[in-house]
Parts: structure tokens; C-alpha cells; sequence
């Protein structure tokens, strides 16, 4: 058997010289193939790279940053620096507009006791009140007892958990907004700036 094993190769060699005899034609046509073909193979990730910073662009550009605009109430700048100029041109009072400026009124050193806490922690807020009706000011220092007393009430039934929220200042700045402009009328009050806000 084993002298059997050593015969038989000799057919096998035959198969490798035939195999190998074509090869360098084989050889080249593949080298050839396997370049050209590494280089498709890599196109479309040359493609990828090239087109998704510019995707990415134009879809911040384009999507994003405006839906954000919108969102916030922010006019494009485009549109804002063209309406200033309109404006300048309509009035022709060199800039300034007929759009009154908001009165702002500082509301300071509004103290509760945190909710939950039987009177170990409090809450130590300021704020400033924005609105630009004729008689904002005067309407604000004369139901200021009252509107301090909202205040007291909507934030002193807020707990530490509540208070440790990220958007509980927005939440808050909501809640007093519609509080107050219940009591001074619809839209006197149209922001509130939180000043100062502190928990000990």
C-alpha cells in the first residue's frame, strides 16, 4: 500500500503541471481583475464618505435649524435683517420701530418651603416680569400682593423631586405665567425671566 501512495502521485503531478501550466495566463487576467475589482469594491464606500458630511449639512442647514426656528419663534436671520431694512425704509425714522419696548419689573426674594420636606428645605426665587401693554407697570405694582402670593402658592406645592427635574424651570415659568396673567388679563404678562433660583 505504501509503495501504492508513491505511484500515484505522478498522475496528480500531471494534474498540477496542467494546473499550473495556464496559470500565468490565469495569473494575469487575475491580478488585472482583482485591481479593478478591489477598486469597485471600495466605491462605494468612497461614495458614502463623500456624500454623507454634504447629507449631513444640508439636512442642518436646510431641516433642523429651521423646525428649530419655528419652534423657538426665532425668525430666520435672512428674513429678520430683511424686515429691518423694509422697515427702515417705510418709517423713515432712521431704525426705530413702532413696536413698543416690553417693561420689565423685578419680582426678588420670593421664599417657600419645599413640599415634602416639613419645612427643612427651601426654595429661594426671583424673577422678572416682561410685558409692553401701556399700563403693564402700574397694573403689576398694584395686584403685586396678590401676584406674590401666586407665586408662593404654585411653587410651595413643588417637591425635591420635582424641583430636580431639568425642565422644571420651564415648567414653573408656564405655570406663573398663566397664574398671573389670570389675575392682570389675558397676554399682560408675556414672559418671565427666572433670575434666581435656589434650593437649601
Amino acid at each position: 500500500m505504501v509503495a501504492d501512495r508513491v505511484n500515484t502521485p505522478t498522475k496528480t503531478e500531471g494534474d498540477k503541471a496542467t494546473k499550473t501550466g495556464p496559470a500565468p495566463a490565469n495569473g494575469a487576467a487575475s491580478s488585472d481583475a482583482g485591481s479593478g475589482g478591489g477598486f469597485k469594491a471600495w466605491l462605494p464606500l468612497i461614495i458614502t464618505l463623500v456624500t454623507m458630511p454634504a447629507l449631513a449639512y444640508a439636512i442642518t442647514a436646510f431641516v433642523l435649524v429651521p423646525q428649530l426656528q419655528k419652534g423657538l419663534g426665532i425668525a430666520p436671520v435672512k428674513a429678520a435683517e430683511t424686515s429691518k431694512h423694509g422697515d427702515d425704509k417705510k418709517s423713515g425714522k432712521g431704525g426705530v420701530h413702532a413696536k413698543a419696548a416690553k417693561e420689565m419689573i423685578n419680582m426678588t426674594k420670593v421664599l417657600v418651603n419645599v413640599s415634602g420636606t416639613m419645612g427643612s428645605r427651601y426654595l429661594l426665587t426671583s424673577f422678572t416680569l416682561a410685558g409692553d401693554s401701556p399700563d403693564f407697570k402700574s397694573k403689576v405694582e398694584q395686584h403685586e400682593p396678590q401676584l406674590r402670593d401666586l407665586a408662593c402658592g404654585t411653587l410651595a406645592t413643588k417637591t425635591i423631586n420635582d424641583l430636580e427635574k431639568p425642565a422644571v424651570r420651564n415648567l414653573i415659568r408656564s405655570e406663573l405665567l398663566s397664574a398671573f396673567n389670570g389675575v392682570l388679563g389675558e397676554n399682560t404678562v408675556q414672559e418671565i425671566f427666572i433670575t434666581e433660583f435656589a434650593i437649601q
